[in-house]
C-alpha cells in the first residue's frame, strides 16, 4: 500500500485490535499514522460478556434441556451476584466489561500492562501478570479483552486452565491466539471447566470438524458479539471526527503504537 498509494498519511481501521494484521501486513514498518476503532465496541462487547456469564450462571443449557423434554421440576442455580471475575484488559472493552458486571454485583478483578496505571470504574483489585496464576483458582468468570501481542499470545495455557474451578466461565472477545484451545476443548469436554463463550478462535471460520462446535458447554459465535446496527454510523462518526483533528493538525483518536502492538 505504502508503494502505490505515495501520498497516503493516514488510515483509519474499523476494529480495535489490529496488531497482528499490521504486522502481516508489514503496515507496522510504513511509517503510516493508524487508529484504531478503540472504544467503538465496547458496550456491544460487554453485553455479550454479560449474556455469557449469566447463560452459564443461570444454568439456560439445562433449562432448554428440559424445554424439550417437557419435564417440570424446581431446581437451584447460581447468583451473578457475589461471585470473582477476572478481565485481561483493561483497554475501552475491558472497562466497559468491568463496569458492567461491577454494576450486578460481580466483585472484579482487572489484569492491565504492568507498570500501566489504571482507574477503572467497578474495579477492586488490579493484579499484575506475575499474580495470575494465584489469581485463578479464586475466579468464577475469566474474561479475555485485551490485544493480541507477543506478551499476550498463548497467555491462557493449559496449566492456568487447569487452576481454574470446575464451574468455571471462560469468555474470550480478544483473539483466539490468547488461550491454548485444544487445551480448552478438553477441559470443556471433560468438564473441568464449567462452559466457555467464544467470540474468536485459533483458526476462523472455525472449521466444521472442529469438536468445540458439538459440545453444549459452549457458546460459538462469529467473531461477531460486536457487530450491532449502529456499527457504521458509529464508525462514520469516528473517522469525521479524526478527519478534522487530522485536517487540523490536531492529535488523532486511537493512535496504533507499533511497538505496544494497539
Amino acid at each position: 500500500m505504502p508503494e502505490r498509494c505515495p501520498d497516503l498519511r493516514w488510515i483509519q481501521a474499523t476494529s480495535a485490535g489490529i496488531g497482528a494484521f499490521m504486522s502481516r501486513t508489514g503496515l507496522s514498518r510504513s511509517g503510516l499514522a493508524v487508529t484504531t476503532a478503540g472504544g467503538i465496541h465496547a458496550v456491544p462487547l460487554s453485553e455479550f460478556v454479560v449474556t455469557g456469564a449469566l447463560y452459564f450462571v443461570k444454568g439456560l443449557p439445562r433449562l432448554r434441556e428440559r424445554q424439550e423434554a417437557r419435564h417440570w421440576e424446581r431446581y437451584a442455580t447460581r447468583q451473578l451476584a457475589g461471585l470473582r471475575a477476572l478481565v485481561v484488559g483493561l483497554g475501552g472493552i475491558g472497562r466497559a466489561v468491568t463496569a458492567s458486571l461491577a454494576a450486578l454485583g460481580v466483585e472484579m478483578s482487572g489484569l492491565g500492562r504492568d507498570g500501566g496505571s489504571y482507574d477503572v470504574p467497578g474495579l477492586a483489585r488490579l493484579i499484575t501478570r506475575s499474580q495470575v496464576d494465584a489469581a485463578l483458582p479464586e475466579i468464577d468468570v475469566l474474561v479475555l479483552a485485551c490485544p493480541l501481542t507477543d506478551e499476550t499470545e498463548g497467555m491462557i495455557g493449559a496449566g492456568q486452565i487447569g487452576l481454574l474451578k470446575p464451574d468455571a466461565i471462560i469468555i474470550n472477545v480478544s483473539r483466539g491466539q490468547l488461550i491454548d484451545q485444544v487445551a480448552l476443548t478438553a477441559a470443556l469436554s471433560t468438564g473441568r471447566v464449567g462452559g466457555a463463550c467464544l467470540d474468536v478462535f485459533a483458526t476462523e471460520p472455525l472449521p466444521a470438524g472442529d469438536p468445540l462446535w458439538a459440545l453444549d458447554n459452549v457458546i460459538i459465535s462469529p467473531h461477531s458479539a460486536s457487530t450491532v446496527a449502529t456499527e457504521n454510523a458509529t464508525l462514520v462518526d469516528l473517522f469525521i471526527d479524526n478527519l478534522g483533528r487530522f485536517r487540523a493538525g490536531s492529535t488523532l483518536r486511537n493512535r496504533y503504537d507499533p511497538v505496544r502492538g494497539y
